[in-house]
């Protein structure tokens, strides 16, 4: 799926949980200084006592998370008694943790006890009032069709009628109903003109970005076709004491739904991996700016004709192409050729069967230039995708950028494309030189179904071994 209003929404609170924090703990102060006349000793200044507690709400939002919500089932409760309940007791740990690190580092944060009691309370009207701020601000984005997910339901279920129905009256869910293929009986008589008689014409005629099946027939299929298209796919159970241990079980009103994740990368994962690529890639450019200019530098002057850049078009997430910066290490006139286009332009149509069976690399590739043969074998070649990596375009893990066609008779091409391409990944540190291009997308499609923060975190440490060793990609 290609936008995500439930990382928005989630990434909204955090933000507004923690300014709501430093608020009232900046009004308990003020209420207890300014308004009130009793006599009290107190040296910290509001701004010292405002920094010093900036420094826990870390520690704040990691407890407001442990109480669940940040759930979507809290989140999008009509109800808000439940939600309310937990928000308090985050008001009363919250302050707790700041007495804990005020009895440790002896900060004398609170001298009086009402300072800590009105902290609490204000923490709680602070963070209540932000939430139902958010919400009214997500529902008027909803409402006018921003960040809202296109629902396409298939099934002949009653779920089907109940969904249909919930989703069209309440756009407030950040759902927005695209299709319904489902018999006449099972969908509600104001929603006809959006019923279509198959899948394939509902996807053809409609954009959607969500499918929830109601029923159990052709599962396989749907599913199929939603990780094909990167739509999300949700499977509604008949019975609501359907466990959750194969997806993600969320409320849609009052029926159950599992989502069925293709990757775990996904909502809050791909936000935080965003903003880590991001951090990475600027100051990665800044540290490598002046290396990056010499080997410009080199290049051109060794060849005035042709640019020491060289830009290829490549797949990445969702199928999108992209322009992927490369220093130049191949001769000129085999550039921008597939390699067997290039092997059939030299007459050596014998290295194509070598090159695919060695993992698309070949020792002494005679269409890479001296000098590029260097820059590959310490991964020089590839600093400036760290720009890609910066715009978006691609992540600094993930699968190999593809070149489009690349993948036109591999079965589990959607799943490849369902995250951003990498700089490097699974597969480059997994002993390129030995494996096979089927083994390499098998370790691609591994890592899209099984990331993890420490997966990412092993095949950037191994990463830099390979680079140090010489075995960067070639």
């Amino acid at each position: 799926m290609k936008k995500s209003s439930d990382f928005f929404l989630k990434l909204s609170l955090i933000i507004g949980d923690a300014l709501a924090l430093v608020l009232s703990f900046a009004a308990a102060y003020f209420i207890r200084i300014y308004m009130d006349p009793r006599p009290y000793v107190f040296e910290a200044q509001l701004l010292d006592f405002v920094l010093t507690s900036a420094w826990v709400v870390p520690a704040m939002l990691v407890i407001i998370a442990a109480l669940g919500l940040y759930k979507k089932s809290i989140i999008l409760r009509k109800t808000r008694l439940k939600e309310w309940g937990r928000v308090f007791i985050a008001a009363i740990l919250s302050v707790a943790a700041l007495i804990v690190y005020d009895f440790f580092t002896g900060e004398n944060l609170f001298p009086v006890r009402v300072m800590a009691v009105t902290a609490v309370v204000l923490s709680f009207v602070f963070l209540v009032l932000e939430r139902v701020l958010i919400r009214a601000l997500m529902r008027l984005i909803f409402r006018n069709d921003y960040a809202i997910k296109r629902v396409i339901i298939i099934g002949n279920s009653k779920n089907t009628e109940y969904l249909a129905d919930y989703i069209s009256s309440n756009p407030e869910s950040g759902y927005k109903l695209a299709g319904i293929v489902a018999g006449g009986r099972f969908v509600p008589r104001d929603l006809k003109t959006r019923q279509y008689s198959s899948l394939k014409e509902a996807l053809r005629r409609v954009r959607a970005d969500v499918i929830f099946q109601t029923d159990e027939k052709s599962t396989e299929y749907v599913y199929k076709q939603a990780v094909n298209r990167h739509l999300l796919y949700y499977f509604v159970p008949s019975e609501t004491a359907l466990s959750s241990h194969f997806g993600e079980l969320e409320l849609i009103g009052n029926t159950p739904a599992v989502l069925v994740m293709t990757t775990p990368l996904s909502g809050f994962n791909a936000g935080i991996k965003r903003l880590f690529d991001f951090s990475f890639a600027l100051v990665a450019i800044i540290v490598t700016a002046i290396p990056m200019l010499i080997v410009w530098i080199i290049l051109k002057f060794s060849d005035f004709r042709h640019s020491a850049l060289y830009t290829d078009e490549r797949l990445t997430q969702y199928n999108r192409r992209f322009k992927c910066y490369k220093f130049r290490t191949m001769k000129p006139e085999y550039s921008g050729m597939t390699a067997e286009e290039a092997f059939i332009k030299m007459g050596k149509p014998q290295l194509i069967k070598k090159y695919r069976k060695q993992g698309d690399y070949m020792k002494d590739d005679p269409r890479i230039t001296k000098i590029g043969r260097f820059l590959r074998r310490m991964s020089i070649d590839e600093l400036p995708q760290l720009f890609n990596i910066l715009k978006g375009d691609i992540s600094l893990i993930g699968p190999r950028a593809l070149l489009p066609g690349e993948l036109r008779d591999y079965g589990d091409r959607s799943l490849i494309l369902t995250v951003k391409s990498g700089l490097t990944g699974f597969a480059q540190v997994s002993g390129r030189r030995n494996i096979s291009f089927e083994e390499r997308r098998a370790l691609d499609i591994y890592y899209v179904r099984n990331w993890s923060l420490m997966l990412d975190l092993s095949i950037f440490f191994k990463t830099i071994a390979v680079v140090f060793k010489g075995e960067g990609a070639k």
